[in-house]
């Protein structure tokens, strides 16, 4: 009798999980439809065009890799190098700053102040293109109020240069690195702090041989983040220098508008596809470094 209920007992609950984890994968489809259909389709395109050339005379296409050499030579190779030399930079210095004042927040003991922070850095994050290209020359331009206060024409001080626009990238880079660095500080474990206190330990030494290692990987992942938006960002730079800074999402711009050779129509795609490498190594760099961290934090 108790075998024949333990059977009757088993059956509808082995029959419930099939039904219940059967249908699991219905409800990933439609976003993989949707991820198919919205970058699919364009990468596929995108990757045809880069590897095509029309025959101006016959109007014949063919597959060749001259749009890829012609894209890494002259200005365009110029362009990609700024680029990168550009995003560097200002990932870099935006990590520097970034960690202080997200340590800052974490350690304060206003929940408020804390709330406010990351509320804002999770605005000014995302604001960015024209708004920001006109506040910033509305403040530090050639006519600007600070420019024209404190008499920075005077002293050099130019806004539409390279240094001019890792400043404004700074504006959003900043508040991106706080708000990728806090749930890592907030996993540094206060036990460490005093196990590394009562054996006599300072707190540079503390942040020196404990801290700072463990945030490593997401320093690093921090970094890689903000190359990345920092590599993509083209209303800022486009609406504050033109083509007086060479960057490759500028060359894009030239390239889709027409302002290219005959027979070179699709350097663009040339172009982007050139930016989806570099974003592709950028994130082989991000993820496992994001393991890592997590894997140090949640031990």
């Amino acid at each position: 009798m108790t075998a024949a209920l333990t059977r009757a007992d088993v059956a509808p609950t082995a029959s419930v999980k099939r039904r219940r984890h059967a249908p699991g994968w219905l409800a990933v489809l439609p976003l993989l439809v949707f991820t198919a259909i919205a970058f699919g389709i364009p990468a596929v395109a995108m990757l045809n065009g880069a590897f095509t050339v029309k025959d101006q005379a016959t109007g014949a296409s063919s597959y060749t890799a001259a749009n890829l050499s012609t894209s890494l030579q002259g200005p365009y190779l110029t362009a990609l190098l700024g680029s990168v030399k550009l995003s560097a930079i200002s990932a870099a210095l935006a990590a520097v700053l970034g960690l202080p004042l997200a340590q800052a927040v974490v350690t304060s003991r206003s929940r408020a102040l804390r709330e406010a922070v990351l509320t804002a850095s999770g605005v000014l994050a995302n604001f960015g293109g024209v708004p920001l290209a006109f506040a910033f020359v509305a403040t530090l331009g050639n006519a600007g109020v600070l420019t024209v206060h404190l008499g920075l024409a005077d002293k050099g001080w130019d806004l539409y240069s390279f240094w001019g626009l890792v400043i404004v990238y700074l504006y959003f880079l900043i508040p991106l690195m706080v708000l990728t660095i806090t749930p890592a500080l907030d996993g540094l474990r206060s036990q460490w702090r005093e196990a590394a206190r009562n054996n006599g330990a300072t707190s540079v030494q503390y942040w020196r041989h404990v801290a700072l290692p463990v945030l490593t990987p997401s320093l690093m992942g921090g970094f890689v983040l903000l190359f990345g938006s920092a590599f993509a960002a083209y209303a800022t730079a486009a609406a504050m220098v033109g083509s007086a800074v060479p960057l490759v999402t500028l060359q894009i711009a030239d390239a889709i508008s027409g302002n290219v050779l005959i027979g070179q129509e699709n350097v663009a795609l040339a172009l982007s596809l050139d930016m989806v490498l570099v974003a592709g190594l950028v994130m082989a760099v991000y993820l496992p470094l994001q393991r890592r961290s997590a894997r140090w934090l949640d031990a």
